[in-house]
């Protein structure tokens, strides 16, 4: 399949040995395939298929490492896709026919998330839009969070209609692992930021998210897989709540 104007694949990778050729399969239709990789010990280099532009580069946080990935792109048209990905033939189809037909300078993209091996009605992770599919020279990513990134865009953003599957967190232990790594994330940009939460916190913040998570997200829909990860959610809002309650604690005590 082509496209009416050249588009760049951007996969950011960090230990994806067992996933980056399966996602990559299915960004044939592009006209470029970009990986940049954080220098993984995992064999990730190696299982980049030939063909590919593989890049290696520390990795800082995910909007710089976005931002860096879309200048050294070949097109100005990109689409990032993660290594646990697919792009699915309706979804390559439908950007082929409306990417550089039509006035929009982005899309978001559905994300169809399955968890734990269930495809998630809610939770927050369904509806799950991503802006995914745009042009680099009217946007740039922005730096004040570290991760669940922000784009400031200088133009119309569309929607396109056909999902992009996501096969996320396979296992309670991956979920957590992956959450601590986000809560101190999270911590550092609320410190910098110069936020500073009371004592209840800690307590209100996670009963807060557990009643998001059930409540407005509608986690009720995936039943126990929805009451699992309200709890997992409220572990990491603990997370957060304390790890910045320590570094201002830090702080003032030198």
């Amino acid at each position: 399949m082509s496209v009416p104007v050249p588009i760049s694949a951007i996969v950011i990778a960090s230990s994806e040995a067992d996933s980056i050729e399966a996602c990559l399969d299915t960004l044939a239709w592009c006209d470029e395939c970009l990986v940049v990789d954080a220098f993984s010990r995992d064999g990730t280099s190696e299982a980049t298929p030939d063909g590919t532009r593989l890049i290696e580069r520390r990795f800082v946080d995910f909007p710089t490492q976005r931002q860096a990935a879309l200048q050294r792109a070949a097109y100005d048209w990109v689409i990032f896709v993660d290594a646990d990905e697919r792009v699915t033939d309706v979804l390559a189809n439908e950007i082929g026919i409306r990417v550089g037909h039509e006035a929009h300078v982005a899309y978001s993209v559905p994300r169809r998330n399955r968890i734990f091996g269930h495809w998630m009605r809610g939770s927050g992770w369904a509806p799950d839009r991503q802006f995914r599919v745009m042009d680099r020279r009217y946007m740039r990513f922005r730096t004040d969070r570290s991760v669940h990134e922000l784009i400031d865009v200088r133009g119309s953003v569309g929607e396109l209609k056909h999902s992009l599957a996501h096969y996320g967190y396979r296992t309670v232990r991956e979920f957590r692992c992956r959450q601590r790594r986000y809560a101190s994330m999270a911590v550092d940009d609320l410190y910098a930021a110069g936020i500073r939460r009371r004592r209840t916190a800690l307590v209100a913040q996670p009963l807060r998210e557990i009643r998001r998570r059930l409540v407005e997200y509608r986690g009720y829909r995936d039943r126990w897989v929805g009451f699992q990860l309200a709890l997992l959610m409220a572990e990491h809002e603990w997370l957060v709540q304390r790890g910045l309650a320590q570094r201002w604690r830090r702080t003032l005590n030198h």
